[in-house]
C-alpha cells in the first residue's frame, strides 16, 4: 500500500487542522492505521491509531481529548482532525499502516509496515 499525508501548514496557537492520508494498493481495510509524528531533533512518536472497521481507537496522553482519528474505507482514507493545536504539537505527521492480523492498535513504530512521507504542522504562539 502507498500512503500520502496532506493537510498540514502554519496555524495559532488554538487553531484546527484536519490532516488526510490517502491509501492506494491494495484493500485499505486490511490495514490498521496509525498517526505517528516528529518535531526537530526528537524521536518519532506515536499520536493516534485505528482499527480496521474504525470501531477502535487510541491516543496518546498529549493528544486525547483534542485530536481524533477516522477513516472512510469506502474512500481509501484516513484523517486526523487536530484541534485547539499548541506549539508543542509542531512536528512532521506521518501516517502509517499496520498489515499484521490481530485486534486493537498498535502503538510502537515498529509494528507499522508502510509509511507516508509527512506533512509538516507549525503551530505558532
Amino acid at each position: 500500500v502507498q500512503l500520502q499525508a496532506s493537510g498540514g501548514g502554519l496555524v495559532q496557537t488554538g487553531a484546527s487542522l484536519r490532516l488526510s492520508c490517502a491509501a492506494s494498493g491494495r484493500a485499505f481495510s486490511a490495514y490498521r492505521i496509525g498517526w505517528f509524528r516528529q518535531a526537530p531533533a526528537k524521536e518519532r512518536e506515536f499520536v493516534a491509531g485505528i482499527n480496521r472497521s474504525g470501531s477502535t481507537t487510541i491516543y496518546s496522553d498529549s493528544v486525547k481529548g483534542r485530536f481524533t482519528i477516522s477513516r472512510d474505507n469506502a474512500k481509501n482514507t484516513a484523517s486526523l482532525q487536530m484541534n485547539s493545536l499548541e506549539p508543542e504539537d509542531t512536528a512532521v505527521y506521518y501516517c502509517a499502516a499496520d498489515q499484521t492480523y490481530g485486534i486493537g492498535v498498535q502503538r510502537r513504530r515498529d509494528d507499522y509496515d508502510y509509511w507516508g512521507q509527512g506533512t509538516l504542522v507549525t503551530v505558532s504562539s
